[in-house]
């Protein structure tokens, strides 16, 4: 009989909520947060330790799901343990760092997987499949969208240099999905804009990827009020045909489920009966223990980082960055703070 699987999740704020649930149903879970660990372990099981080196000590594999600015270093510590890594999305904050994460699990051999649940919803598998297919023939625009509350829970989202702000908290999703779906990025730009005030921010942006292919993708992002529900949405079309998608017009279920304070508008709602959150953990827990190789890799995001910082740097400019991923890693955002805390996310 197979042990079952000891995972260490690290990082107790809202997008644990998603995740160790999920892991529970996987394996032994043991919480390491240096805020909220108790609550959150109380809410759905699992075993509080005291430090993240008792964690690293005990578990099997780890899931970072710490604040963005935290990953590099928390990534690191569990890699130089010998253990294979999930990280929350971005891998992280800074190109340079998303590079040296990739290079030290290879030159480890041991696996890294970025957090990119969006490629598990099924509305966006359907779409790569539809594309692999030939269904669309040759891309030509693609557009994404995807709003939902300002995210208030913790000042540090609300800090472009800590968080990336909404493009490199929110819009990495189908910054990522783009590429995914489009195929390499050659050039970014982006505008953005914060009204209101520390009480009541909005904040939107708008990225323009153009592909290797031609193909041009245009990814919205909004951090709205608190009472604006969480909205995707995506239109692409090809030579031969489109297809769009809008979670507004898809929302053909009820379920009866208590919801915890923590997971609020910031957050997508997801169908119980296909938890997208469940499919990603079981995939990447499935990959460590010899199973097939997952659809997104350590490499991918941090391309996904490195688009994200390239739109950054577009805001800061006002101007088209030409991108390549192997080229990317040397803009100013390689100076944004560096880790110190293992707190929640």
């Amino acid at each position: 009989m197979t042990e079952p699987l000891r995972i260490g999740l690290v990082g107790a704020g809202g997008i644990a909520h998603a995740h160790l649930p999920n892991l529970l149903r996987l394996g032994e879970v043991l919480v390491y947060s240096e805020v909220g660990a108790a609550e959150l372990v109380a809410t759905y099981g699992g075993e509080v330790v005291d430090t993240l080196d008792e964690l690293l000590a005990r578990v099997d594999v780890v899931d970072v799901a710490t604040p963005t600015y935290t990953h590099a270093e928390v990534v690191r510590a569990a890699l130089a343990a010998g253990k294979d890594v999930v990280s929350e999305k971005p891998l992280a904050r800074t190109d340079a760092d998303a590079d040296d994460l990739v290079a030290r699990a290879d030159a480890a051999g041991l696996q890294l997987y970025p957090a990119h649940v969006v490629r598990f919803f099924p509305q966006y598998a359907r779409l790569k499949a539809a594309v692999d297919d030939g269904l669309l023939g040759d891309l030509a625009v693609l557009r994404f969208s995807r709003s939902g509350a300002f995210p208030s829970r913790t000042a540090w989202f609300a800090d472009r240099e800590l968080s990336g702000g909404i493009i490199m908290d929110q819009m990495i999703h189908d910054l990522d999905i783009a590429r995914w779906v489009a195929g390499e990025v050659v050039r970014v730009s982006a505008v953005t804009t914060r009204r209101g005030d520390v009480d009541h921010p909005v904040e939107a942006a708008h990225v323009l990827l153009t592909h290797a292919s031609g193909a041009i993708s245009h990814v919205a992002g909004i951090w709205g009020p608190p009472h604006l529900s969480f909205t995707t949405e995506y239109s692409v079309t090809g030579t031969r045909g489109s297809l769009a998608h809008s979670s507004a017009a898809e929302q053909n279920y009820t379920a009866d489920l208590a919801t915890p304070d923590a997971v609020d508008g910031s957050m997508p709602e997801v169908d119980p009966a296909e938890d997208p959150y469940f499919v990603e953990l079981e995939a990447y827990l499935g990959a460590f223990r010899g199973g097939p190789t997952p659809r997104v890799t350590a490499e991918d995001g941090a391309i996904a980082v490195k688009i994200a910082n390239a739109a950054l740097e577009s805001l800061a400019t006002g101007q088209p960055v030409e991108f390549t991923a192997a080229a990317a890693g040397t803009t100013a955002a390689d100076t944004a703070p560096a880790a110190g805390t293992a707190a929640s996310a």
